[in-house]
């Protein structure tokens, strides 16, 4: 056989491995997406490796009562997804030596005035070891000594932001999501919510659509980004390829500096960065997060050594919590274990 032949046989095997790989993933996922027991998906999912589209799909209802079908151009609110966006933006202002991460979080917050303001650091509140859990009640912990997850510590970044940036949160976030070109892509407005579309609270498999959003301006920084599953790849790309922060902002936020449990992620305590997992899960290390709440529920995970971002938002929230991120698990499962992962591949040529 000639060189040039081996070449040819040793790419067509490759590209229908890949083919093959990528059709038993759509089957999976299509197939558990209809299951309507023991509830309903509705939503969209994008997987892309490389930068290309290895699945996607919008399967339900952009609102119950006008059944209008979903699209993939959709917009959710990613709800806690926001808090990545906001560790970024805070971030940036380090990098310009507006904030130092281990200063108390007083220096930026004058306003303060609980006793606790001087022992708070801007990293505690990044990673969630502030142990705030209302401004007008003593902490729950010493700060650095455990986790607790909340939205409070990021209204304070965002405030801390707004300070030495004299800027809001909505006009630095919306520049940046211009700067990325992530056109679909806002903070929540309601006078403006584009293609968004309707979250639902549901309870056995009965959708009531959600009438007001608990979105303003005082939680913008902790719940309150509209985006698609396009321009959330567009982001995963963008900060994992070190395109958004420099290499010291990037490690600082995606290194461990804490330890929390979250069931979509397993059941022993997984690491924590800034507003972002850091996981070992089916032997695969990736970094995730998720969203809940307004009717909406998310999951975003990329995974570095093979360049794939999974990504589901649905716009329904079931009121039993075991169902909160029922099929967002079941696809982060069939994805890990599938042949799009590099570890998956070494594990099956040995």
């Amino acid at each position: 056989m000639s060189q040039n032949l081996r070449l040819f046989s040793f790419l067509l095997i490759i590209l229908f491995s890949n083919f093959s790989a990528q059709t038993k993933l759509t089957s999976k996922i299509d197939s558990l997406i209809t299951v309507k027991n023991p509830r309903i998906f509705n939503g969209v999912v994008l997987i892309t490796k490389n930068g290309k589209t290895q699945y996607s799909k919008a399967y339900g209802f952009q609102n119950v009562n006008t059944k209008a079908r979903l699209k993939l151009n959709d917009q959710f609110e990613i709800m806690s997804n926001t808090k990545q966006i906001t560790a970024v933006l805070l971030l940036k202002e380090a990098e310009q030596g507006r904030v130092d991460l281990q200063s108390s979080i007083k220096k930026y917050l004058p306003s303060l005035t609980q006793s606790w303001a001087d022992s708070v650091t801007v990293h505690q509140l990044l990673n969630h070891t502030h142990g705030i859990t209302d401004l007008e009640k003593p902490l729950l912990f010493k700060p650095g000594s455990d986790f607790k997850y909340g939205n409070l510590s990021n209204i304070l970044l965002g405030k801390i932001i707004e300070n030495v940036s004299h800027k809001t949160y909505t006009e630095l976030a919306n520049q940046l999501f211009q700067q990325l070109g992530m056109k679909d892509t806002f903070c929540y407005s309601k006078e403006n919510r584009r293609n968004l579309v309707s979250g639902h609270m549901v309870k056995n498999n009965v959708f009531t659509p959600v009438q007001e959003s608990f979105i303003n301006n005082e939680n913008m920084p902790a719940d309150g980004v509209v985006t698609t599953v396009k321009d959330l790849s567009i982001w995963n790309n963008n900060l994992h390829k070190e395109k958004v922060l420099n290499p010291k902002m990037y490690k600082l936020m995606t290194t461990s500096s804490a330890m929390s449990q979250h069931d979509v992620f397993g059941k022993d305590k997984m690491g924590y960065g800034y507003n972002i997992r850091t996981v070992k899960d089916h032997d695969v290390q990736y970094f995730g997060h998720t969203g809940l709440g307004d009717g909406f529920a998310s999951l975003n995970i990329y995974i570095p050594k093979s360049d794939v971002s999974l990504i589901i938002l649905e716009n329904q929230m079931n009121e039993d919590s075991s169902l909160y991120y029922y099929f967002e698990t079941e696809i982060k499962n069939i994805t890990l274990k599938s042949d799009l992962i590099k570890n998956r591949q070494n594990r099956i040529n040995r």
